[in-house]
C-alpha cells in the first residue's frame, strides 16, 4: 500500500487567526492518538495572514479513513471549525521522494 498525504489550506473568519492557531495545536496534540498518523503539522502562510496549511501523512488509506474518529481529535477539529472563514482546501497525493521521511 502506498502512504497518502495531502495539504489542507484552512484560512480563518475575521479576527479569528490567533483563536485558529491556539485551535490547531490543540489538533496536533489530539492526533498524538492516531495510529497510522506519521506527519501532522501546521504552518502560517508567510504572505496571507490567517491562512494555515497543513501537511499530513498518513501509513495507508486505512489510516486516513480513521482520522478523527477519536473523541479528543473531534473536540480539537470542532474548535478549529469555530474559527474558519470557510471550508478547508483539500489537495490529496501520493507522495514520491523526500528527505526526513521514510516512504
Amino acid at each position: 500500500m502506498s502512504k497518502i498525504s495531502l495539504i489542507a489550506k484552512i484560512t480563518a473568519a475575521d479576527g479569528k487567526s490567533t483563536d485558529l492557531r491556539d485551535a490547531l495545536g490543540r489538533l496536533v496534540a489530539a492526533a498524538d492518538e492516531e495510529d497510522g498518523l506519521e506527519v501532522y503539522s501546521a504552518h502560517a502562510a508567510n504572505d496571507e495572514p490567517g491562512t494555515f496549511y497543513f501537511f499530513e501523512l498518513y501509513r495507508d488509506g486505512d489510516a486516513l479513513s480513521t482520522h478523527g474518529q477519536s473523541e479528543a481529535m473531534k473536540a480539537a477539529m470542532a474548535a478549529v471549525g469555530e474559527c474558519l472563514g470557510g471550508a478547508p482546501e483539500l489537495t490529496m497525493m501520493t507522495p514520491v521522494v523526500a528527505k526526513g521521511l521514510d516512504l
